[in-house]
């Protein structure tokens, strides 16, 4: 178990490649969570940079309820939530729970990219943490009928996933071996070969 915070995240860190935005391989999805509540100023810089994410027709179709600790929004989305992961979510600060208008709002036809557009969002915001020193950890273990029942959310609404957001905690609180062992593990990702193509299932030569 590594001593420090500081430690750990010399193992999840990824390799940093020349030209590449060093954020992009430092950001990553801890389960533990610090004792420290997020500042109003942060959680608005955080939401100022998913405002600013491209979207289809300029639709802006994504919808973010957020919950600090202690807060009837709070207690709405950790209800939803799988006991799986409330079990490392309930010491986040914040929950944040979010959804994606499937019409476009000038003619009321269906957006398919909606969910695309709430994912680039979702993104943007969970860079944006990473920067104010802040982390995030997006989950799809969380029971989407009781959200929508627990905020009204209309039905024309697709409801995307929950992000825990707040300052790392160590790996040592978290309630069980398991979560402890998956915080400290190296992470890895696919080879450009697998997703990067020229044609389906072909590898792009990119030189």
């Amino acid at each position: 178990m590594p001593e420090s915070i500081a430690d750990m995240n010399e193992v999840k860190h990824a390799p940093k490649v020349a030209g590449v935005l060093p954020l992009f391989h430092t950001r990553w999805s801890p389960r533990s969570f610090a004792d420290r509540e997020v500042d109003h100023g942060d959680l608005t810089r955080v939401f100022e940079a998913a405002r600013w994410a491209a979207s289809s027709y300029n639709e802006q179709p994504w919808r973010f309820l957020v919950g600090t600790r202690g807060s009837e929004a709070y207690k709405k989305i950790f209800d939803s939530i799988g006991a799986f992961n409330q079990a490392w979510a309930k010491s986040a600060p914040v929950l944040i729970l979010n959804a994606a208008k499937t019409k476009f709002s000038h003619n009321d036809t269906p957006n398919r990219v909606a969910l695309y557009d709430l994912g680039a969002a979702s993104s943007y915001l969970t860079l944006q943490a990473a920067a104010l020193g802040l982390v995030t950890h997006q989950m799809a273990g969380f029971d989407a009928g009781a959200a929508r029942k627990a905020f009204a959310i209309p039905d024309d609404y697709l409801i995307g996933a929950v992000i825990a957001l707040g300052y790392q905690g160590h790996p040592h609180d978290l309630p069980n071996e398991q979560f402890r062992t998956q915080e400290v593990a190296p992470r890895s990702r696919k080879p450009f070969k697998d997703f990067v193509f020229s044609a389906w299932d072909t590898p792009a030569d990119l030189g």
